[in-house]
């Protein structure tokens, strides 16, 4: 049962979305489907980010409709019908009644009565929000339903849908900017998130393995109220760290490796998403305090360069002009700094980008960029700061003692009115908090 706080929040969501609507526009939602691990198992249900951001519900085989009409607002629900029978075996069932009771629909039906109902609800929305080709069986139900309802308005006054808006330049783009009622979810999830890196940094000690810091962060998670992990954790020591989405975690961590974990806590929907790299015997060696240091610089760079008014490509820029200038003074790159940015030299060990967008996903919905180019930053957008450097073992073109290190150092910036908020700054990254954590609670 979702909290009463998360109710709001969606019911809050759905309000500010529905005043997006002329009268005559409308959107159509569907759910997720619960999907098949193995045999007779399914994977752990996760429900459709938009579903949950408009309505909390936390069942499979839903479809949402809204609409803005000049008598009023539809808020419609298909939803699986209460089952005494499946409920023994798969749980509790809302039902309509508590779609309307509980959730806010205006009107619920059970899921199989959609293709009989919608056609109606058509007539007279001359406008449609939906999001095309992510479900074909979805998209034949919605043609087909339209084709009925054209036919019923043959001889009426009247429209059927003709104008099409894909989801992601409306709805997308309402969830880019959080409100104060997501915010206080998402600090959670931040919390959560800093405090499981925490907990690893002070367990980790040669001779332990990948997992069980994995199995420590999932456990800090759970046992603080999250869902768990918001992705899949990586937890990659040694040259582990440097492929990107390392996800065995299954390898014992040696003295003088680093470990680079990125791992964030799902809390009500919301993720954090955060990296930090330390040293597996808690002291960084030279060459390692060179590399980390330069990467450090560079998300501080890129951090200030996060504020209202410049775009998300300008985050990016700051990261890769510091990175490149640390490239050069340690030996892995040559030539003057402009020429290196403009040849993009420093691909090779810097191969991602800076930034996404945070929320609901770990790479939340929202473009990048608009008409007039990259992406403005706004009051309300969460985005994450990670740059990296990667150096594979076998590279000989890099400088001998940094080979096999890989480290990304990541944050989850909120835009404010006049700058920006570290909402994971909890989590310590610079080198002297890593080593004095380290030393008192694994290593001294």
């Amino acid at each position: 049962m979702p909290s009463k706080e998360i109710l709001a929040l969606a019911a809050d969501n759905r309000q500010r979305f529905l005043q997006h609507l002329n009268v005559g526009e409308a959107a159509l939602i569907f759910g997720n489907r619960l999907k098949s691990r193995n045999g007779d198992a399914e994977f752990p249900f996760r429900q459709s980010s938009d579903i949950l951001y408009l309505t909390a519900w936390p069942e499979e085989h839903v479809a949402l409709f809204l609409a803005n009409r000049e008598e009023g607002q539809d808020i419609v629900m298909f939803v699986q019908p209460k089952d005494e029978l499946r409920e023994i075996w798969t749980g509790r069932r809302f039902g309509p009644n508590g779609a309307t009771d509980v959730f806010g629909a205006t009107e619920a039906f059970e899921y199989d009565q959609l293709s009989k109902k919608l056609p109606k609800l058509l007539e007279k929305v001359h406008t449609l929000r939906y999001r095309f080709a992510d479900s074909p069986e979805n998209d034949r139900l919605l043609m087909k339903s339209i084709a009925v309802a054209r036919r019923a308005m043959r001889f009426e006054k009247g429209v059927t849908p003709h104008t099409f808006v894909d989801l992601h330049h409306s709805l997308h783009r309402q969830r880019l900017c959080k409100s104060n009622l997501e915010l206080q979810v998402i600090r959670k999830a931040a919390e959560l998130t800093t405090q499981a890196h925490i907990n690893a940094m002070k367990m980790t000690r040669p001779g332990i393995f990948e997992y069980e810091l994995d199995a420590e962060i999932n456990h800090t998670f759970r046992k603080s109220g999250g869902t768990g992990p918001g992705y899949t954790p990586i937890v990659g020591c040694g040259e582990n760290a440097v492929i990107l989405h390392y996800i065995e975690n299954n390898s014992e961590l040696l003295e003088g490796q680093m470990v680079c974990v990125d791992a964030g806590c799902e809390y009500q929907g919301y993720t954090g998403d955060v990296t930090r790299t330390w040293p597996v015997n808690g002291k960084f060696s030279d060459a390692q305090r060179q590399l980390y240091s330069a990467v450090l610089a560079a998300q501080k760079h890129a951090i200030a360069a996060a504020v209202p008014g410049n775009t998300f490509q300008d985050v990016d820029a700051a990261a890769v002009r510091s990175l490149t200038e640390a490239l050069i003074s340690l030996g892995f790159l040559e030539g003057d700094l402009d020429t290196n940015i403009k040849d993009k030299t420093y691909r090779k060990w810097y191969m991602h980008g800076t930034s996404h967008w945070l929320g609901l996903d770990v790479h939340d919905v929202g473009s990048y960029s608009d008409e007039l180019g990259s992406q403005r930053l706004l009051p309300g957008m969460i985005l994450t700061v990670e740059p990296g450097l990667y150096v594979a073992g076998n590279d000989e073109s890099a400088p001998q003692q940094f080979r096999g290190m890989g480290i990304r150092i990541e944050d989850d910036i909120l835009i404010t009115d006049t700058g920006n908020e570290n909402l994971t700054l909890a989590a310590p990254k610079e080198i002297e908090d890593i080593e004095t954590l380290m030393q008192e609670y694994s290593c001294g």
